[in-house]
């Protein structure tokens, strides 16, 4: 990669040339994100995942844009235009909009009044005005005339179209246009003239907006673009033109200009290039960079929330009772046992139109001592309190807990090609309830089964950079798959094709071998896998995990090219392996300077003993039962000053969504949620996090509440 690039990345993430060249290096050789920053830490200096991923973002970008160069010069080539200090602007852009003001005059255009002009041989006689070459370009004007040209002045008239052009192509002069737009412009949207009623428009906010566009918030932005979009605002930038047309009399007339025609012409010039190229490609330019900023912020967000969803709380492998309510067509019930596998599906109807309540209390009192079950998970869609508080009332055995489970996404997971090869024999009703209770036992294993964008986390994901978010999506997956570690001999297809190294096919090579052998009794069996090569072995290794393996090892994060080190202190410290892991003491007398070497470093080190402590433990927290308040049921019930339990449900820039166990979500504006300044809600909340909440504001036919975090002990 070009030196200037890899300066660039450096200076940006503020870290040294030679992690980004190691790393750039480690990516080439297919090395995964969360291999490299787990296992190659003294290559990288210690990089993270989140470093890792900006310097792979960037290797992209700069790779697409070298790309591009061998276009743009091309291009020039044939034209033969081509200087030395033309292919040397070019080699050392860094930026992709710098490179197109480069390519701008060269690039091949439909006709214009400027290329007509040309055409008709006016091009010496506007460099005779550019360049302050005649005194009178009235008179200079009339050696023009032709067929094409009637008088002086349609000559004049075609060399300032020439001239304008060339203006609107100055790069100097688009850098401080597009800097000041950036700067001072603001967006205008007023309500569209086909619009006939503001009272149900979701955007009647902006029907009269201005904002200033470089400090307007990412949610703002895109729901302006969206309304421009759906045809319901019309949207345009706003700024001082003569501010503007002064900027760029700055830059192209100069003090020495000893012809008063000549700039009087040459201004002329200027203003129609401002109003008629300049102004629209600028704008266009800039409200296209707010979208890629808004863009790259919400995306973000997207990725934090997702990731906190991922790496929710697990119940661990418990006999589940999943409910999918409902309450004209009953509540669908299904019995998992702890791997996830369905024993038993079955209806109740215990709402109206129906009451069934006897029958069902029966039928959920029996499939609970049949299947002895730990756990009830329900849905929390339609008719979830209502249930809930049905459950509730039956006798339980002591411990049974009740869990109330998001089921985004769950219709999206029952009716796709994985629901029905799970399931080839059931409705898509008793895929949604397997998939609410294995939700309970393992989010990150079920989750990784739906398309994230189904999930419903994050703020106008359909609006944002698809390609973009998809790349953030997959690699926030793969990235919490990785930290947490799969069991290899219990993962389903879909959750090890997200492991470092492994994708679909080697992951159903996995799972064959599996089926026709037996579950794996240690790591290196992997490499009896089909496809599964050295390579794909290094990446994969060490993120799964066997527990009961005869090596101990095995069901840690030490990764098997480190495991003769281990078993070196093992051995040096004259105990087994098993009490090198089980025995603080032992542990705590290991001087791991003594290991150091040219391969492995202190943070390897580090990270081999601290693995050594907690061999399998999950670094999820156990779920927690989340409990609603039996005071409220619907927005009706609410009143200002209420203090109510509440999970988070959604996260954006601009504050929290709290489900506070009604049909509506409350929001707690950013605004709201402490009593100092914080630049983003991540700084206090987290998705799935169960706090309690005081009502502020309810809008009872909007159907919105406003929640608040202060004042709440």
């Amino acid at each position: 990669m070009n030196d200037i690039y890899i300066e660039f990345i450096a200076k940006e993430l503020g870290i040294y040339k030679w992690q980004v060249e190691h790393c750039i290096e480690l990516l080439n050789d297919g090395s995964s994100i969360p291999f490299i920053s787990r296992y190659r830490k003294e290559r990288t200096g210690s990089l993270d995942e989140i470093q890792v991923s900006q310097i792979k973002q960037f290797y992209t970008r700069f790779s697409d844009l070298d790309k591009r160069k061998l276009t743009v010069i091309s291009s020039i080539t044939e034209q033969g235009k081509l200087t030395e200090e033309l292919r040397r602007d070019i080699d050392i852009c860094i930026d992709s909009q710098q490179l197109e003001d480069i390519y701008l005059p060269f690039k091949p255009k439909k006709r214009t009044r400027a290329s007509i002009a040309k055409e008709n041989g006016l091009e010496p006689l506007a460099e005779l005005i550019y360049k302050h070459k005649t005194a009178n370009p009235l008179i200079s004007a009339e050696d023009f005339i032709n067929d094409k040209v009637k008088s002086a002045d349609d000559a004049l008239e075609g060399a300032r179209d020439i001239i304008a052009e060339w203006v609107s192509e100055n790069i100097r002069v688009r850098e401080v246009l597009r800097e000041q737009y950036s700067k001072f412009g603001k967006i205008l949207s007023k309500k569209h003239k086909d619009i006939e009623s503001e009272e149900n428009s979701k955007f009647r906010n902006y029907f009269d907006f201005s904002g200033n566009i470089g400090k307007m918030p990412s949610h703002r932005v895109l729901a302006i673009l969206r309304g421009e979009r759906e045809g319901e605002l019309t949207v345009k930038l706003d700024i001082e033109q003569e501010y503007s047309i002064n900027s760029i009399k700055r830059i192209i007339l100069t003090e020495n200009i000893s012809s008063k025609q000549c700039k009087y012409q040459i201004e002329l010039a200027i203003e129609d290039s401002y109003k008629r190229l300049l102004h629209p490609s600028i704008e266009n330019e800039v409200l296209k960079i707010a979208k890629e900023r808004a863009d790259i912020d919400s995306i973000k967000v997207f990725g934090e929330n997702l990731s906190a969803l991922l790496l929710a709380p697990p119940a661990g492998q418990k006999r589940v009772l999943a409910i999918d309510p409902g309450f004209r067509t009953g509540c669908k019930v299904v019995c998992l046992g702890p791997q996830g596998e369905l024993l038993h599906n079955d209806t109740i109807y215990p709402h109206p139109p129906i009451n069934e309540k006897i029958q069902a209390i029966k039928k959920i009192s029996n499939l609970i001592e049949a299947y002895k079950i730990e756990i009830i998970a329900i849905g929390d869609g339609t008719a979830s309190r209502e249930t809930e508080s049905f459950i509730r009332k039956i006798p339980m055995p002591q411990g049974l807990q009740v869990f109330s489970v998001s089921e985004d996404g769950a219709s999206v997971y029952s009716a796709s090609p994985i629901a029905r090869e799970e399931f080839p024999g059931y409705d898509v009703t008793v895929r949604g309830a397997v998939s609410i209770g294995r939700r309970v036992m393992d989010p990150l294993a079920e989750l990784v089964k739906i398309d994230p964008k189904s999930i419903g986390v994050g703020q106008y994901q359909h609006d944002v950079d698809q390609s973009l978010l998809k790349v953030m999506l997959d690699e926030t997956v793969v990235n919490c798959v990785n930290r947490v570690g799969v069991n290899l001999n219990t993962a389903s297809k879909h959750l090890l094709s997200y492991v470092s190294g492994i994708g679909p096919v080697i992951a159903q090579n996995i799972i064959d071998h599996r089926n026709s052998n037996g579950p794996f009794k240690s790591r290196m069996e992997l490499l009896k896998v089909k496809r599964l090569g050295s390579k794909a072995f290094e990446q994969c290794a060490g993120f799964l995990r066997i527990p009961g393996s005869q090596n101990p090892l095995d069901n840690t994060a030490v990764h098997p090219e480190r495991y003769h080190l281990v078993e070196r202190i093992a051995s040096d410290h004259k105990v087994k392996l098993t009490e090198l892991i089980s025995e603080k003491d032992l542990r705590e007398r290991v001087n791991i300077e003594n290991y150091v070497s040219q391969e492995v470093g202190i943070p390897t080190l580090m990270d081999i003993m601290d693995e050594l402590s907690k061999p399998g433990r999950d670094p999820r927290s156990l779920a927690k039962v989340m409990e609603f308040s039996q005071e409220v049921h619907t927005i009706d019930d609410l009143k200002p000053g209420m203090i109510l339990p509440g999970i988070v449900t959604n996260i954006t820039n601009f504050g929290a969504f709290v489900d506070i166990g009604i049909k509506q979500d409350g929001l707690i504006h950013i605004s709201q949620l402490a009593d100092k300044f914080i630049s983003s809600p991540h700084e206090v909340v987290k998705l799935q996090q169960q706090l309690m909440v005081k009502v502020l504001e309810i809008d009872y036919k909007r159907l919105r509440i406003q929640l608040t975090l202060k004042g709440v002990g």
